[in-house]
């Protein structure tokens, strides 16, 4: 590591837990975010800030006004602008170390396993369910970690899953037979602050995984509520007749 970098990242080599050996795991890992809005914007900032070497961003859609209450990686010039394009060109400039590759699609059955073989983590900042459960079993087929955020209107939750383990559960153990049912932003909005709560706690624990300076609970969903300022862990169970992970 250049001597730049170990300045760069000295608050976080100065950690006792951390230390040099956790900050070449960063930068030697790669990770996947799916999902360029309000968490994908946040979450890869904090990253690339942190030193993930390589960081792959997936979105298909544009920069609107819209967005930008809670986007907090654009602003009013990337408006019209490709949400990849303007996100990779900001994280460039946050950390030039960082590698960041940009991918202009959504995420679908056809390039879904192709995208998530070439990362360690990934990270889901999706706002539909199809999506999810989607990115959900590509994970358990690739045994893949798989961190998943959600939000809206004043709450959020957070689960770090690997279904591909025994006895450990995936994301359609926990949400099943969801069907149509949607619960989006823009059904629903969003409290501004909210997306950076829950993303910060993303990306935390995508470094907790690659550094393991802390052990990641697979079994558990935190919620956290906006309107009460409160935080809660739910247990997990993994469900054995689960058409994903299951028997």
């Amino acid at each position: 590591m250049k001597d730049q970098e170990l300045l760069r990242y000295s608050r976080q080599i100065n950690l006792p837990e951390f230390g040099i050996e956790s900050q070449q795991k960063l930068k030697n890992a790669s990770v996947v975010i799916i999902g360029m809005g309000a968490l994908g914007s946040i979450s890869s900032m904090y990253l690339s800030s942190a030193g993930v070497g390589r960081i792959f961003i997936v979105d298909f859609d544009e920069v609107e006004l819209s967005n930008l209450q809670r986007q907090v990686l654009y602003d009013e010039s990337d408006i019209g602008k490709l949400k990849v394009d303007a996100a990779k060109e900001k994280l460039n400039l946050i950390n030039a170390n960082v590698e960041i590759v940009s991918i202009h699609d959504k995420a679908t059955r056809k390039n879904i396993n192709e995208i998530i073989s070439e990362v360690d983590i990934v990270l889901d900042g999706t706002d539909n369910f199809d999506s999810r459960f989607l990115i959900n079993k590509s994970c358990v087929q690739n045994k893949k970690p798989l961190i998943s955020a959600a939000i809206t209107a004043f709450e959020g939750q957070i689960l770090t899953l690997k279904g591909y383990e025994r006895n450990l559960p995936c994301y359609e153990c926990v949400f099943p037979n969801i069907g149509e049912e949607n619960n989006n932003c823009v059904d629903n909005g969003v409290l501004a602050p909210l997306p950076g709560v829950i993303a910060s706690i993303q990306a935390t624990m995508c470094i907790k995984l690659i550094t393991n300076f802390s052990p990641a609970a697979f079994n558990e969903m935190i919620l956290f509520s906006g309107k009460e300022i409160d935080m809660r862990k739910v247990k997990l169970k993994k469900d054995t007749d689960c058409p994903v992970c299951g028997k």
